[in-house]
């Protein structure tokens, strides 16, 4: 029979096919254990051995798990129930207080979970209570920036194999911005794959090209410029190796026409959330953020305020707060490399977007600089600027100010002589 009184906590240990649940009571005594199959029937048997040792709307019963995303995850989150996402290197090292034998089993693992809540939840942070929009965004925002990174990763394969044997098509589409990923540098080197078709191309059929791809000026130049580039004497391959390489660089290409057109597509999408999103003002507000970049922040800060106790919680999350090292008579303090890499990577393009557009942001970057910070450490400090920043603005809803967050920085670009000026 159920006591009203007794203290549940739950670990679950997931695994591909099915998962291993784990119930203890505050004493540590094993209540209930069971395996269940990952689909509906599986969570509904979850749900239902939770329900039978108290859980409800008044007393929901905290669950650990080792992943913050998935259906099960989602399962879990309906209600008021905390959800935990404990790190497997912490699980690990939790499994040693209770035997030096190194023996794993996944219900092991469940029961150390679970203890891991009825001895040290304090120390652990339930996943944040986000918006259905503010959780979509993430996923937009999230596929958007892999999207990005697959298109890199393609274009730098087909810049690698351009080395090998087409050195003209790098010359004419490497120093422009976008470099290979461009619209017109792929369409052309899809009409010409080798340097023998590329010399035999017309200013015709180089401007019908660049017209298909979505130029709209300066035909004339360019088509010039490109045909005096692919004319031009450069070291060759035998004919039948250089039309290999051909048909390799066709199959890279529809690789990444494929990841410029999701990477477009998906921050068409993750716009139009973020646009949607009562937070979407106040982030643009601040210099240095428009819609996609400020997306990619809301995606990782979410939109639960109780996330973060305060501004400083919110720069440790984010990796721009120092850290602290000291033991005996010695002390050290540098960056953090446990950090929230995607906030981290959007906080350096904010902060460098952020410089031309905001004369207080630029003056205290140089500020930095002349005290001595390297280029990245400076950006570091001015994004831990930025982020205090924002999470006053969300918590009191206004806007940024600039003559409030950086006056002492415009009051000294304002002296005369001034090197900020």
């Amino acid at each position: 029979m159920w006591e009203d009184s007794l203290i549940v906590f739950c670990g679950i240990d997931r695994a591909e096919r099915h998962h291993d649940v784990a119930v203890v009571d505050d004493t540590g005594t094993l209540l209930a254990k069971a395996r269940i199959s990952d689909d509906v029937a599986g969570y509904n048997k979850l749900l239902d051995l939770l329900a039978e040792h108290g859980d409800g709307p008044e007393t929901p019963i905290p669950v650990a798990i080792e992943t913050s995303r998935g259906l099960l995850v989602a399962a879990l989150r309906t209600g008021s129930r905390k959800v935990f996402a404990i790190n497997p290197l912490a699980a690990s090292r939790y499994r040693d207080r209770h035997g030096v034998s190194r023996k794993k089993s996944d219900p092991g693992d469940a029961l150390v979970l679970a203890n891991i809540l009825r001895t040290d939840m304090h120390a652990h942070r339930p996943l944040p209570v986000d918006s259905e929009l503010a959780q979509a965004i993430t996923v937009l925002a999230r596929a958007q920036q892999d999207a990005v990174w697959s298109r890199q990763q393609v274009a730098n394969q087909v810049r690698s194999l351009l080395r090998e044997y087409y050195p003209a098509a790098l010359h004419a589409f490497q120093g422009k911005d976008g470099g290979l990923t461009r619209a017109d540098a792929r369409m052309i080197l899809t009409l010409a794959p080798t340097p023998a078709k590329a010399a035999k191309l017309t200013l015709a059929q180089l401007r019908a090209a660049l017209e298909r791809s979505g130029r709209t000026r300066a035909f004339d130049t360019e088509t010039a410029r490109l045909r005096d580039i692919f004319r031009s004497q450069y070291a060759r391959q035998l004919p039948a190796v250089e039309d290999a390489f051909g048909q390799q660089l066709l199959a890279l290409l529809k690789q990444l026409d494929a990841t410029c057109q999701a990477a477009d597509d998906l921050a068409a999408a993750a716009e139009t959330a973020f646009h949607q999103h009562a937070d979407s003002e106040i982030l643009l507000s601040f210099p240095g953020l428009g819609p996609l970049l400020a997306a990619r922040v809301l995606a990782e800060i979410g939109d639960d305020r109780t996330r973060f106790a305060d501004a400083r919680a919110l720069k440790s999350y984010a990796g721009s707060a120092p850290i602290t090292r000291a033991s005996g008579k010695k002390r050290f303090v540098g960056r953090r490399f446990v950090k929230n890499n995607r906030l981290m990577h959007a906080g350096f393009l904010w902060a460098f977007s952020a410089l031309q557009a905001s004369p207080g942001v630029n003056a205290h970057y140089r500020r930095r600089r002349e005290h001595g910070d390297w280029h990245n450490a400076a950006q570091r400090h001015l994004l831990n600027r930025f982020l205090g920043q924002l999470h006053h603005c969300l918590q009191t809803r206004q806007h940024f100010d600039e003559q409030r967050a950086f006056a002492p920085f415009l009051q000294a670009a304002a002296l005369p002589g001034s090197r900020y000026g």
